[in-house]
């Protein structure tokens, strides 16, 4: 089943959120603000992307540019720095199985679901 990892008040998410409606395919919502993910849960995605922590980092955010921006953070560092603040994470991410995307722009969403 598909997984979103979903903030309603991103545009991008939303985008990304109709898309998977639009599909047709069952798909699980994760309000990852009102539940936020653990180490182990944030490592599991960012296996599963195929990426770097930091690639999941939102650095424009106020929160990263004050606090984190110019320093060499370990990648353990970058994931707790995302546990402790999940604005932090990119939206939307979309999960199926051992794949998935992080939905910027929102056509890797919908090319994504093309091969899910």
């Amino acid at each position: 089943m598909l997984k979103i990892y979903h903030n309603p008040r991103c545009g991008k998410s939303r985008e990304g959120l109709a898309l998977l409606e639009e599909s047709g395919q069952p798909f699980e919502v994760v309000k990852y603000l009102d539940a936020p993910l653990n180490a182990t849960e944030l490592k599991d995605i960012i296996a599963i992307l195929n990426i770097n922590p930091i690639d999941l980092v939102r650095q424009k955010e106020t929160i990263w540019i004050e606090s984190y921006k110019g320093k060499e953070l370990t990648d353990p560092e970058i994931i707790a720095a995302m546990v402790a603040h999940p604005k932090l994470i990119e939206r939307p991410i979309v999960i199926k199985g051992n794949a998935g995307v992080i939905g910027r722009p929102p056509e890797k969403t919908s090319t994504f679901l093309q091969k899910a």
